[in-house]
């Protein structure tokens, strides 16, 4: 990422996570690519804003659900362009979720993503949520 505010805020979320998953950021160039980044016993969760409209404790809601029967299946988010995903991701995926009917830039998405991670593992710990 280019810009300085966009890494800092990355690190930020990545750094709270640490505390309760393992979180790694892979940027793939297309479909194709993210596709072929999950693991055969992966999930894949697409963010494309086609998909349902999930509130903070119906992702803590998914989550919990995926760990319980999961066995330890890593879970993908991928974060579509400006144009969502194709055909094939959407069938590949678990869920199709999006953040509103709105495009948002990549960098912000992912940031966006990793705070509601974070905000909803917190909910599942019945933590307080640290701004």
């Amino acid at each position: 990422m280019k810009e300085d505010f966009w890494t800092t805020a990355e690190a930020e979320y990545q750094k709270r996570l640490k505390r309760y998953a393992r979180v790694e950021v892979v940027e793939v160039k297309d479909d194709a690519a993210l596709l072929a980044a999950v693991p055969a016993r992966g999930k894949l969760v697409a963010l494309d804003e086609r998909g349902e409209l999930w509130s903070s404790p119906d992702l803590a809601a998914f989550l919990a659900k995926e760990a319980a029967h999961g066995a330890g299946d890593a879970l993908v988010f991928g974060i579509g362009g400006a144009e969502g995903f194709g055909e094939e991701v959407r069938r590949r995926a678990v869920k199709t979720v999006a953040f509103g009917r709105i495009t948002l830039p990549h960098r912000l998405a992912r940031v966006l993503l990793l705070e509601q991670l974070y905000r909803s593992l917190s909910i599942l710990r019945g933590e307080p949520y640290a701004h």
